[in-house]
């Protein structure tokens, strides 16, 4: 990425191949199973999930304008039903407070034919 502009420049070094965030720091490594597996379990429980119901718990990376560097996606499956969310932060960032309140599980499905590329 070459830098234009403030903005490119700090999202360049957060970007960095050294993995840092451009203020010397390194960012926790996102992929580590027991923050998936963390995050995964809160979801479990937040949302009265069966001990097999299937959770996806990835981080992408977004390029859009105004959309953060990188996001949590969350969908997971009950009776067949897909359910979907996003956290507009690092997996290795997200508390169990960020996710959506249990009443709204309802409002988390995805509807038939709606297409999604994150999930």
């Amino acid at each position: 990425m070459v830098a234009d502009n403030e903005y490119d420049s700090a999202l360049a070094g957060w970007l960095g191949a050294d993995g840092g965030d451009g203020f010397g720091l390194r960012r926790p490594n996102a992929t580590d199973p027991d923050v998936i597996a963390r995050v995964r379990e809160w979801v479990r429980e937040r949302f009265k999930l069966s001990a097999d119901a299937p959770i996806m718990v990835s981080e992408i990376t977004c390029n859009l304008p105004g959309c953060p560097p990188l996001e949590t996606v969350v969908a997971f499956w009950e009776n067949d039903t897909r359910h979907h969310f996003k956290l507009f932060k690092p997996v290795a960032e997200v508390t169990s407070d960020n996710l959506p309140f249990g009443w709204m599980k309802e409002s988390l499905i995805v509807p038939e034919g709606f297409g999604c590329e994150c999930c």
